[in-house]
């Protein structure tokens, strides 16, 4: 019997998975399934490499050092997809922008970032040109439309995805798991939202994260119609599906006869909706005609859903699987889930942690909190944040000393390690999914000359599940109305964040040391809804 003589060649060890090495795979087991839908485009998943592949190049190009960041700024479509799996190739920083921003809010996005690229819609290239005559990014040195050219202007990156002539080889660049793949923009309780840095290795954890909580599999046939600037669509649902080998069909919004079309013509199998459309869409019409018979999974995230919205439609479509995910962007975002089999036993619960994740829940004195006693959840994982973009001491306030991240959502556990959420300790407003700042409200307000004092909280809503609402206290002798308080944020600030409520008072409550109680304001104010 002969001895194995050791290989003296020297080996490294084996590149640690980036998004691209993901994807890479995912075209290699099947090159000929169809990858992305949309509109009347099919990409398979070999079309889809090579045009990845030619928009880096084209990225590549332009001379921009491999970390520049790389703005979108766009509504759904096949081609914002490409983009992102671009950057991620070519080792730029993507840099998803909510599409509603505009003015200030959009500038302060491409200028904390340093974007020196932003792609977008033709629809929103007044907005930027607007924030760019002000003297705003100055950075920002290219403009690139995402879908359609302008006559004489850069070519699309979809014009250049779809040129069979160009160049579709891999480029020749080092990514490593490390390096930064996407800055997500977060709103906290100041007027600045912060930019949570994502690497490869912490968004490739969150994916393995999804593909096992939520049961995926290449045959489910999902839909993605929720916004892909959004962390939820982009990193719970199409980069996960994608990494496995799906079908994956993208609708520009969630419009929901559409959607419900769709599932029925396209014999869809998974839907991922925030609360504020699952409300709606259980009330319409079109969901006791149309045939779902193929949707099987269906999660729901972003906000707290309405238990009884929940039966309701677990009562109407029991074939259908429902999953409840939480988390926030500064994990990916995926943290816990609770199963279909789970929500019987507990409906108003979000689960437990997911593969990736450990989860602890603490007092406010730092002890660890007793089952079903309040506290905030922290944090450790592969999947967490490298910190916040130049906001050092925004990165170290969001760790404790001995490296839990905090999540500034008070919850409940159980003996169980069920998560039921209890309230957010942090001062934000969670209206459709998308995070406001109360702050940034009220400084809207405060410029009316008519206004003494002005607070921002949010109200219960089933449509909204949060409707941001303005408490306003006239000075003496002033007159105001709430159309001119909402026509007045609406010509300031994107349009989610306009007050759905205005209601004027004499007096805000503060306790003895003059400190505003928001939590007694909206608990005045959810009795007066009742």
């Amino acid at each position: 019997m002969s001895q194995t003589t050791p290989d003296t060649h020297a080996r490294g060890p084996a590149p640690e998975d980036t998004i691209g090495r993901l994807f890479a795979r995912a075209v290699a087991r099947s090159p000929r399934a169809v990858a992305l839908r949309f509109e009347d485009r099919d990409w398979t998943y070999a079309q889809l490499r090579d045009g990845v592949h030619r928009v880096a190049r084209r990225l590549l190009a332009t001379g921009m050092p491999q970390g520049s960041r790389v703005a979108a700024y766009a509504m759904n479509s096949d081609a914002y997809a490409v983009l992102f799996l671009a950057c991620a190739t070519a080792g730029n920083v993507h840099v998803p922008v909510n599409f509603a921003l505009k003015g200030g809010e959009l500038a302060h996005a491409l200028e904390d970032s340093g974007a020196e690229l932003l792609v977008t819609d033709a629809a929103m290239l007044e907005r930027v040109d607007q924030v760019r005559a002000e003297g705003r990014v100055p950075a920002l040195g290219r403009v690139w439309p995402l879908l359609a050219a302008e006559d004489g202007g850069e070519p699309a990156v979809l014009e250049t995805a779809r040129d069979e002539s160009a160049d579709a080889s891999a480029p020749d660049v080092d990514v490593q798991a490390t390096d930064l793949a996407q800055l997500l923009y977060t709103s906290g309780t100041t007027s600045a939202p912060k930019g949570a840095m994502m690497s490869h290795r912490a968004l490739v954890a969150e994916y393995l994260s999804s593909v096992i909580a939520l049961d995926y599999t290449a045959e489910d046939r999902p839909l993605v119609a929720m916004p892909l600037y959004h962390s939820a669509a982009m990193h719970v649902i199409l980069l996960p599906y994608l990494s496995l080998g799906a079908t994956v069909r993208i609708l520009p919004a969630p419009d929901i006869p559409r959607m419900l079309e769709v599932v029925e013509a396209e014999h869809i199998g998974s839907l991922f909706l925030a609360p504020t459309v699952w409300v709606p869409l259980s009330n319409h019409p079109d969901l006791a005609t149309r045939d779902l018979s193929s949707l099987r999974k269906a999660q729901y995230g972003a906000s707290i859903m309405p238990v009884t919205v929940l039966q309701r439609l677990r009562q109407a479509q029991p074939g259908i699987g429902f999953y409840n995910c939480f988390g926030q962007s500064e994990l990916g975002p995926l943290c816990t889930v609770l199963r279909p089999e789970e929500h019987d036993a507990r409906p108003a619960s979000c689960g437990r942690p997911v593969f990736h994740v450990e989860a602890r829940v603490m007092t406010a004195d730092g002890a660890p909190a007793k089952p079903g006693e309040p506290g905030e959840i922290q944090y450790r994982s592969p999947q967490l944040l490298n910190g916040y973009w130049n906001r050092p001491e925004a990165t170290a306030d969001a760790f404790t000393d001995d490296g839990w991240f905090r999540s500034g959502d008070q919850v409940t556990q159980d003996a169980a390690g069920y998560i039921q959420v209890v309230d957010r300790i942090k001062d934000v407003i969670n209206t459709g999914g998308v995070l406001v700042a109360p702050r940034e409200v009220e400084d809207a307000i405060y410029e009316l000359d008519e206004v003494a004092e002005v607070a921002v909280v949010g109200l219960p809503d089933e449509r909204w599940i949060e409707a941001v609402t303005a408490v306003v206290v006239l000075k003496e002798g002033a007159e105001l109305t709430a159309e001119t308080v909402r026509a007045h944020v609406k010509e300031r600030l994107a349009a989610f964040k306009v007050p759905k409520r205005v209601d004027f008072v004499a007096e805000l409550p503060r306790n003895q040391s003059g400190k505003l109680l928001k939590r007694a304001l909206r608990a005045e104010r959810t009795a007066g809804q009742g």
